[in-house]
């Protein structure tokens, strides 16, 4: 071989051995990037790409009823989901799951040709559904088993209880407010899975929250059913635009019932529109109208400036207030304080008013929860509106006296009237009595909270006695007269504010009726308030009857004895003595009949909310031997009111303090 060609070989090899050098570098460089630089991201890429996490949320808590009812649970349904790379003909797929499930095809295309592992076609399916999907045989297609929220009241106490999402989440009343304690137990499970997205492996679970809690209302479902039917039935009879009616445990602020029209489904409620889900109990405001002279007379009486007997003029039902001139429905003369309240005239409040003053009136409004929210355990409450007395005209101080120039909530309305019921406490209305787990043990109670004392039980006391005059044939509100029941009340038409001509609007009125029953020992409140009613605008007219109906029922479903008894259970002599001393004793176009009250002859009376002095007058009385455990204010008693009396005339009364 020439020196020549020996040369050229050795040049060969040191060019290829550069190559090899420069390409080992080159790989070595590249690895050190990979595997050094970027070592740990492409190593999460890489696990993302098999590995994958699954979340399971349990059941919610339940929601009972007062009695044990369930009002809220949850139930195992089925959901439609798919693993896309498994599915072969996508677009028949996507065509025949469509048809069978009424969903559009282009959305469940997009969810077949879906570059994740896992998608959803449809959450929590019908059995028809499941029937018609398992009968297209679709590989790649699964069902898993999810918690759904069921509703079995359905539109009865809807408002109240709320809904929740999907995924379980609280979003609108009890189930929001009470999200946290209600919310199921979360379950995190980590899977490994390959190529086609099926699983391998399951590692888990982490349990990430407690197990979840059951309430118990204070929500007595059989009366809200009774009271939605009663409103409903009133909305479409007066052409309502809305309504509410609220029944209330005066004595401990309990809420019983609080039934809002428009009513929806729960179970449905995407099929309904957000205004309609709103609790227009809480979070609507309205002017009070003549319900308002309910508390003048309070604040008038709890003074000393009248008394229920004081004479004053009404004007022939014209007043002028510096360039304005206030009118009554009736050209009524001198009237009696009474019979101001009983005919529900605006001149006699502002003549009461005047007597009382504007800035006391303010401070007694104040008292009585106006202008503040009452605390209820509920969201989106509303405080209305309570101007001061110092932003407030001649004119707009005058006709505060009969309602004009404030807002209130349906729920203050009746808080208000509660205080008057039970003598003067100003109660916390609440919802929810006790938070248990899942053995029934409780982990929270909610016990009658007094806000503050708004006027004395004398006064009180008066001005029920006033109240009751409404309900009279010749008062106002005869229609909320309950058969047997002694009742009190007032009435309020409030006109609504034309939005464009910023006035009073002629046509737009709130119709209104508040009060309580049995009068001479209360154990309900019931406000009603219907929105625009179409044809005869008047509260006595169109929401009194809802009152009595509501009322007769409740008192009977809750046993409360009569306050009347048939004439025939004592003799004649002793009957007219009754009906001579007591004014409420006659029952128009009913049978003869005598007042008693509800707790004689032979029945244990209400007790709950009573503090230890009065349930050892009320025990002195009757004769009965008390055993008192606790002390604050009863919660319990037995036997429970309305119970018949023994021979040993035994009761035992459990006290807890207020919260």
């Amino acid at each position: 071989m020439k020196i020549k060609d020996k040369k050229w070989i050795r040049i060969r090899i040191y060019i290829t051995g550069i190559c090899f050098f420069l390409a080992f570098c080159v790989i070595f460089l590249r690895a050190y990037q990979l595997q050094i630089l970027e070592g740990s991201q492409l190593s999460s890429l890489a696990k993302r790409g098999y590995t994958g996490k699954l979340t399971l949320i349990s059941q919610r808590g339940t929601i009972f009823d007062r009695n044990g009812k369930e009002l809220a649970l949850s139930i195992q349904v089925d959901s439609l989901c798919c693993y896309p790379k498994e599915v072969k003909n996508k677009t028949t797929a996507a065509t025949r799951l469509a048809s069978a499930l009424n969903l559009d095809k282009r959305d469940v295309l997009k969810k077949l040709h879906s570059s994740r592992s896992f998608a959803w076609i449809k959450r929590k399916v019908t059995p028809e559904e499941i029937n018609k999907v398992r009968g297209l045989n679709i590989t790649g297609i699964d069902f898993i088993k999810e918690s759904r929220r069921y509703y079995p009241c359905m539109e009865t106490g809807a408002h109240v209880i709320g809904f929740a999402s999907q995924d379980n989440k609280g979003l609108e009343g009890i189930e929001l407010e009470y999200n946290r304690y209600l919310e199921g137990q979360e379950k995190r499970f980590s899977r490994i899975h390959d190529a086609l997205g099926r699983s391998l492996i399951f590692n888990g679970p982490r349990i990430e929250r407690q197990d979840p809690f059951n309430l118990i209302l204070t929500l007595d479902k059989d009366i809200s059913y009774k009271a939605r039917k009663a409103l409903m039935k009133a909305v479409r009879r007066s052409r309502a635009r809305s309504g509410v009616c609220i029944v209330m445990r005066p004595q401990t602020g309990e809420i019983l019932a609080m039934a809002v029209a428009p009513e929806f489904n729960p179970n449905i409620f995407w099929k309904y529109q957000p205004y309609e889900w709103r609790n227009r109990a809480i979070t609507d405001c309205f002017e009070p109208g003549s319900t308002q002279k309910t508390f003048l007379l309070a604040g008038a009486l709890e003074e000393g400036v009248v008394s229920p007997e004081t004479v004053l003029n009404c004007e022939k039902g014209k007043y002028a207030i510096g360039s304005f001139i206030i009118h009554d429905s009736r050209p009524y003369g001198m009237l009696k304080v009474s019979e101001i309240i009983k005919f529900s005239s605006n001149i006699g409040a502002i003549k009461i008013g005047q007597r009382l003053g504007a800035e006391r009136f303010n401070y007694y409004l104040k008292r009585f929860g106006f202008g503040e929210q009452t605390g209820i355990d509920f969201p989106g409450e509303r405080k209305g509106i309570l101007r001061p007395i110092r932003n407030m005209s001649l004119v707009g101080k005058s006709t505060l006296y009969f309602g004009q120039g404030i807002s209130v909530s349906p729920l203050q309305l009746a808080m208000a009237f509660g205080a008057i019921a039970n003598g003067g406490h100003l109660m916390r209305p609440y919802i929810v009595k006790s938070i248990v787990d899942q053995k029934g043990k409780a982990i929270r109670n909610f016990y009658p909270s007094i806000r503050r004392d708004v006027i004395s039980p004398e006064t009180a006391e008066r001005v029920r006695r006033v109240l009751e005059g409404v309900v009279r044939k010749d008062g106002t509100a005869p229609e909320a007269a309950i058969k047997k029941y002694s009742v009190a009340g007032k009435t309020g038409t409030a006109q609504k504010v034309d939005p464009i001509k910023k006035t009073y609007s002629n046509k737009k009125f709130v119709a209104i009726f508040g009060g309580f029953t049995p009068s001479d020992s209360p154990a309900l409140v019931i406000l009603v308030a219907l929105d625009e009613p179409k044809g005869i605008p008047y509260g006595g007219v169109v929401a009194a009857p809802v009152f009595s109906d509501v009322g007769y029922w409740t008192l009977n479903h809750l046993n409360i004895a009569p306050s009347f008894q048939p004439e025939t259970s004592l003799s004649a002599s002793k009957a007219r003595t009754l009906r001579k001393n007591r004014h409420d004793a006659s029952h128009p176009g009913k049978e003869k009949i005598i007042a008693l009250r509800p707790d004689f002859p032979g029945s244990m009376p209400n007790l709950i909310g009573l503090g230890v002095r009065d349930v050892l007058k009320k025990a002195k009385q009757l004769g009965l031997r008390v055993v008192i455990k606790g002390s604050g204010m009863v919660v319990k008693q037995v036997p429970e009111a309305g119970a018949p009396l023994t021979k040993d005339r035994s009761l035992t009364v459990i006290f807890r303090p207020p919260v």
